[in-house]
């Protein structure tokens, strides 16, 4: 671990527990800052709390108190997901001027290792794992933290100078840096999003941009030369910028003629790589830059993209069963996040969708019923899919569990087709989270198989 004295004798309110907020206090305690933690979870239903009383700190919980700011704190590291601007405590330590930083800032501080940061508003899972599976497959010592895997201030810890973070980062976390620099950036895409936690769609797009502000002319910027937002943007760094591009050949990663082209490189041809759709092959654009410039082998590149089925429920390819291929894309909690999933296929698509019924418009899906082959819809909206389907001739069927779903699926589907669970709706109905739905899909897929 990298020696820092930043934080040494100052006094440090940790907002938020859970496990970036155990790993930020217990971190500031070895960097020998004074450490006072605050919960807004009562004592009584807080074991993260009393385990932190049990090794020595002050613990305040049951709300966030104002007076608590009158001890004088020189910094505050807070939760990332707690708002700053719905929190008393937090806005009247921004009048005070008390910076307030997240727990990334504190991995940065103490890590031995460089950064590849990855940010956007939709892809930073799968490409931030891609990017990790890359590396590993030729041996280049990556670690994964930030929103994916592990909290980003304890693998920083233990990493070594040969070795590299590969970071998801959302907004949250980049609105609490102060001096965090990656190595190497990548803005994949800004579009609006988290306008409940940011006053502005602005200040949304200034805490993603945050990621490149600190870089220098000898690190690179990785960026989408699509994207309006993030290209007026650039002004805010004096890193080395490379591009992306879907249409354009450009000094980057970009496509040609059905390949992928790293600057003069063809890497691989689109047939060979099994993720689907134009979102999934910016997610690969931007992967396959990143990699190209930290020195990544095109043959590990390669292998990696002829066996990535995706990110668990998003769009994650499952498994052939006499000739149909079912996906799994539970993580599809809207209308949109379904829309993306359907661009990905040309046709023959049997559509298991249904569940949670918060009164969205399901008509953004008619666009694309003549991709679709039939409908299975399930859970509480399954009437409603329904009735758009008979009002447009959609062969429609209504049953009333994801296992009838994919029982019934299987019995329209013939070799060539795509079942592809989009539901479109939360799971709440009959799930707790939508990966246990997927989870539940994968195993019906797999008695399908085994029958």
């Amino acid at each position: 671990m990298k020696k820092t004295i930043k934080y040494e004798n100052k006094k440090v309110l940790v907002i938020g527990l859970a496990k970036s907020g155990k790993a930020a206090a217990r971190l500031l305690r070895e960097l020998k800052a004074n450490v006072v933690i605050n919960d807004r979870n009562s004592l009584e239903d807080n074991p993260d709390a009393v385990e932190m009383m049990a090794e020595g700190f002050e613990v305040v919980t049951g709300g966030h108190p104002l007076e608590l700011l009158d001890q004088g704190f020189d910094l505050i590291v807070k939760n990332p997901g707690i708002p700053y601007r719905k929190v008393p405590l937090l806005m009247e330590a921004i009048k005070r001027k008390i910076p307030i930083l997240t727990e990334v800032q504190l991995a940065y501080d103490v890590s031995e290792a460089p950064f590849i940061g990855i940010t956007a508003t939709n892809g930073k899972t799968t490409t931030t794992t891609l990017i990790y599976e890359m590396l590993e497959e030729d041996q280049l010592k990556p670690l994964i933290a930030g929103n994916i895997g592990e909290v980003a201030s304890l693998v920083a810890q233990q990493a070594s100078k040969e070795q590299v973070l590969v970071t998801e980062l959302s907004s949250f976390q980049l609105m609490g840096i102060d001096s965090f620099t990656p190595q190497i950036s990548l803005l994949l895409n800004i579009t609006e999003a988290h306008l409940d936690y940011h006053t502005d769609i602005d200040e949304y797009r200034q805490a993603k941009l945050n990621l490149i502000a600190n870089q220098t002319p000898d690190q690179f910027c990785v960026y989408n030369a699509e994207d309006e937002v993030i290209v007026n943007g650039l002004s805010r760094t004096k890193a080395t910028c490379v591009p992306f591009s879907l249409t354009s050949v450009v000094d980057g990663a970009y496509l040609s003629e059905g390949d992928v082209y790293f600057k003069d490189e063809k890497i691989i041809d689109i047939e060979s790589i099994l993720l689907k759709g134009d979102h999934n092959l910016q997610d690969v654009l931007g992967a396959v830059a990143v990699s190209k410039l930290y020195g990544c082998d095109t043959e590990a590149i390669k292998r990696v993209l002829k066996r990535f089925v995706g990110v668990k429920h998003r769009l994650q390819y499952v498994d052939e069963v006499n000739g149909v291929k079912y996906y799994n894309n539970s993580k599809a909690t809207n209308v949109i996040a379904t829309q993306t999933a359907l661009k990905a296929f040309e046709d023959s698509i049997i559509l298991l969708a249904g569940g949670l019924d918060r009164q969205h418009d399901l008509s953004g899906l008619l666009p694309y019923f003549s991709k679709i082959k039939a409908i299975v819809t399930f859970g509480e909206t399954k009437h409603r899919f329904k009735a758009l389907a008979d009002e447009h001739q959609m062969p429609c069927i209504v049953v009333e569990t994801l296992d009838e779903a994919v029982k019934e699926s299987a019995k329209l589907a013939t070799a060539g087709d795509h079942v592809l669970l989009s539901p479109a709706c939360a799971s709440w109905d009959q799930y707790p989270n939508f990966e246990t739905r997927g989870d539940h899909f994968i195993e019906l897929v797999e008695q399908l198989k085994n029958k």
